[in-house]
């Protein structure tokens, strides 16, 4: 009989789990072997998708026709009534429904926008339940190899305190259905947490705010990261543009 988790498995490699939904699931895969194994076919197949499909960006010209005939744009999509987007008359019925199916995909790609509920909600909480570092240290030292053996990265961990971003500690967390490195830092009476997962080309870069909160998520080598702060939106640049720039290799 199959393991009444083995749903669950299912939404968290998906990445359909909540924090507290993927925190608990990852306790019950200690001690089962079932789950575990499906766990990891299902990331294996993941994985073999996204390394044999084909990603095309839609250019803007494209990406407001594709809009257009979705219904998508308002007045321009009145206007795409009146008219037959130009790749439906050079295509067949099929060409185009996998052209358009393709289009729609890149163009519905997990942005910072859509990440930002459960970034920020993850950022609350550490500000609540007294958990805002498990690793207390502003040494990166003993803080980016402390992360190696829980996170499955070593993301930078410098120290910005003469720049006035001053490194707390790190801990794990769950955001998007990944486990993440997060690097804490203070400024004055603000606390950035940086979360640090594994770059699998699901989500892209970009700037969002949400009750209040900034974030700005960007890639670097293989890493995704993401700030998020409820200081000014200038500050929390400060920061990233020297975690870009200036942190150890």
């Amino acid at each position: 009989m199959a393991c009444e988790q083995a749903l669950q498995v299912q939404a968290y490699v998906d990445g359909e789990l909540d924090a507290f939904g993927a925190a608990a699931l990852e306790k019950h895969l200690e001690s089962c072997a079932e789950c575990t194994s499906l766990r990891n076919d299902l990331e294996t197949l993941k994985s073999n998708i996204r390394g044999a499909a084909s990603y095309y960006r839609a250019n803007p010209v494209l990406e407001q026709r594709v809009r257009t005939t979705l219904g998508l744009s308002g007045q321009s999509a009145r206007r795409g009534r009146n008219r037959r987007p130009f790749w439906l008359g050079a295509a067949s019925g099929a060409l185009a429904a996998a052209l358009a199916a393709s289009l729609v995909a890149a163009l519905w790609l997990p942005s910072a926008q859509q990440i930002a509920p459960d970034v920020v909600s993850a950022h609350v909480r550490s500000l609540m339940d007294d958990r805002l570092v498990d690793i207390p240290s502003s040494n990166h030292h003993v803080v980016r190899p402390w992360f190696a053996g829980r996170a499955d990265i070593s993301p930078p961990a410098d120290d910005f305190a003469k720049e006035g971003f001053a490194l707390a500690g790190g801990r794990i967390d769950y955001v998007h259905g990944e486990r993440a490195a997060v690097l804490v830092y203070r400024h004055g009476a603000h606390i950035v947490n940086v979360f640090v997962w594994r770059d699998d080309g699901a989500a892209r870069a970009g700037e969002n705010t949400l009750n209040g909160y900034h974030l700005i998520a960007w890639k670097k080598g293989n890493l995704f990261f993401c700030a998020v702060s409820d200081m000014a939106e200038a500050e929390l640049g400060q920061l990233t543009k020297l975690i870009r720039e200036k942190s150890s290799d």
